[in-house]
């Protein structure tokens, strides 16, 4: 029997939503990789583990970067494992797959994307939007004709779409999201505090203290001890920690995020600015997690910005939202372009030439 499922390719983190069940895998987008005999040793979850942790004979990859696939044959080996391991029972047929992308990706990009999935064991394979599938999983009715504004602040992108009667009428896309935040983290302590953090301490740290507002109270503010290695003695050492300094470290780059909101905003016809102005923007994907990131966009946009419920799982709750009303004939499925059928033939000739 076959099963629709929709997938959330996301730089950091890849989730399965399995129709009639939710969102049934939500792990990493990581793989440990034997450098020797390029065998995958670990994915998701246990690899993430590995960071930092690993001997020089193995590799910690991370085959998505900007919301697109950087290394081919690694993301393909990825899916394929993430398929097996959702398979419960075997399926009769390959199942029919929703696969999100950024709003400015290339043809060859989409391309790359619609053939990992079907080597990994996808059927019937269509695409959308990410901002306009995360709107959907944060409530947003696709069927409605007036207007939607979603910033959708992932790991490896930040989408800001204006969504209208069922199409993303206007949308930007940033390569400023959650990984850039962590490694503007890594650098602030480094430059700062001449402490050197690995990538898990600077996403953890984010996600128990960071902050998009300056916080003036001070019995406010939260405190956690970061862990490192002095750069000075080479020594272990670790420090206090504040809000404040995490804001320090990433406020610029939440501030490029609200102006392309805002350009996007002061271009938008005003029936629909009016639209979001009664409504609010929504935010999602794991950016939205930021403590006070609602109040600094609502300040700056002069809009209500209000946090989704379940912000990280949006994505993956909007394809199941929209596979329903696929099969109901309500929503058109959104078919392989001429370009992207072109460029995938040259894509396959192109890796038989090789291989």
């Amino acid at each position: 029997m076959s099963r629709d499922i929709g997938i959330d390719l996301g730089t950091a983190n890849v989730l399965i939503h399995l129709k009639g069940r939710g969102v049934i895998l939500n792990e990493p987008s990581v793989v440990a990789l034997d450098k020797q005999t390029q065998e995958v040793i670990a994915i998701g979850n246990e690899a993430y583990e590995m960071i930092g942790r690993t001997a020089d004979s193995i590799e910690i990859i991370k085959p998505l970067k900007g919301g697109v696939i950087a290394d081919y044959d690694i993301a393909e080996a990825l899916l394929v494992l993430f398929f097996q391991k959702i398979h419960s029972q075997r399926w009769f047929t390959k199942p029919n797959v929703l696969i999100c992308r950024p709003s400015n990706i290339s043809e060859i990009e989409q391309t790359a994307l619609v053939e990992a999935i079907e080597k990994a064991g996808g059927g019937k394979i269509f695409m959308e939007e990410e901002p306009k599938v995360a709107g959907v999983g944060a409530g947003i009715d696709l069927l409605d004709p007036s207007g939607n504004m979603v910033i959708d602040i992932g790991g490896g992108t930040s989408d800001i779409a204006i969504i209208s009667g069922g199409d993303i009428i206007q949308s930007t896309s940033l390569k400023i999201a959650g990984d850039d935040f962590d490694a503007s983290i890594i650098q602030y302590f480094k430059d700062k505090y001449k402490l050197l953090i690995g990538e898990r301490s600077a996403e953890q740290i984010k996600i128990d203290l960071a902050s998009a507002v300056f916080i003036e109270n001070q019995a406010q503010l939260e405190t956690k001890t970061l862990k490192g290695r002095d750069l000075v003695s080479g020594l272990p050492k670790s420090i206090n920690v504040t809000s404040n300094q995490i804001y320090e470290a990433i406020h610029e780059q939440l501030a490029m995020i609200a102006r392309a909101a805002k350009e996007l905003l002061e271009d938008t016809q005003p029936e629909i600015a009016s639209d979001i102005m009664e409504k609010g923007i929504l935010l999602t994907g794991g950016g939205a997690l930021i403590g006070s990131i609602d109040v600094f966009l609502s300040e700056y946009l002069n809009v209500s910005a209000i946090r989704a419920n379940q912000p990280m799982s949006c994505v993956a709750i909007g394809t199941g939202i929209m596979l329903d009303l696929i099969q109901s004939g309500k929503l058109q499925r959104t078919n392989l372009s001429w370009q992207q059928k072109v460029a995938r033939y040259f894509s396959r000739l192109k890796r038989r030439l090789i291989g």
